[in-house]
């Protein structure tokens, strides 16, 4: 009961950290600059992503998402590793507890989102609001903005990642889309699709070689190719240290909690 009332306290403040994203035209990267966009309709996405303090009520309060009871089929064994473990169960230290939380399926990610009526946000949504520098919602128009980008890419993950909240907001206050981990989306596996309609179960082989870049929408964005090529590589049990999430949510989406 007390773990159920801790989560709820995360629960009726989940809204206060969340800021809405007007609606509005995006292309995919690997389409070309004459393909049609693709409206992307308003939605509310977390300011900064899920932290250790945040998922440990999470796990307390739903105990089937605990390390020793998630069925390999959901998680890798890794799941939740960077914790420590005592008495059968594994909890972050204290300073990891606002760190972003990592080690976690999109399984496990998509459950704790839907446990506070919210979901994981699409790539479309993420790529939106992470195309945005401080102080323009168009990043691109700033000399050096994807340069910024990739220079992050290339530095080693630290045995200890910082506080989120730790880079500044974005145009839309929104923190950490840059510069800390790899985020879940919700449709990560639909990236590489060709989305023909008698071909969407096929993947576009060009996109995994120089060729992805022909006819793409900004070739120059190296950034965003990254991206989409580390999406293209995953799959949903996976459990890696600099991979989180944050949460978003629309007027359509409503669940049950699991």
């Amino acid at each position: 009961m007390l773990h159920s009332l801790l989560f709820l306290s995360v629960l009726l403040g989940a809204g206060q950290n969340m800021v809405q994203i007007p609606g509005g035209d995006y292309r995919p990267l690997y389409m070309s600059k004459d393909s049609p966009q693709t409206q992307v309709k308003a939605f509310k996405i977390d300011t900064m992503p899920v932290t250790n303090r945040q998922y440990l009520l999470f796990v307390a309060a739903n105990p089937r998402w605990q390390y020793q009871s998630i069925p390999q089929i959901f998680a890798e064994p890794q799941y939740l590793q960077h914790w420590a473990e005592k008495d059968m169960q594994r909890q972050p230290s204290k300073k990891q507890l606002n760190s972003p939380v990592t080690h976690v399926s999109w399984f496990a990610a998509q459950a704790y989102c839907r446990s506070l009526n919210k979901r994981l946000p699409t790539v479309a949504e993420w790529e939106r609001v992470a195309s945005a520098s401080e102080s323009q919602a168009d990043g691109s128009q700033e000399k050096n903005y994807h340069q910024r980008i990739l220079e992050w890419y290339s530095l080693p993950n630290s045995q200890q990642l910082p506080d989120v909240g730790s880079t500044p907001p974005n145009f839309w206050g929104v923190h950490d889309l840059h510069g800390l981990i790899w985020e879940w989306t919700q449709d990560f596996n639909s990236a590489l699709v060709s989305g023909e309609s008698r071909g969407d179960s096929k993947i576009d082989q060009r996109l995994f070689c120089a060729a992805g870049a022909q006819g793409a929408a900004d070739p120059s964005n190296y950034a965003a190719f990254m991206r989409f090529g580390f999406r293209s590589s995953l799959q949903a049990k996976f459990t890696l240290p600099n991979l989180g999430f944050r949460c978003a949510s629309s007027k359509e989406n409503s669940y049950e909690k699991m």
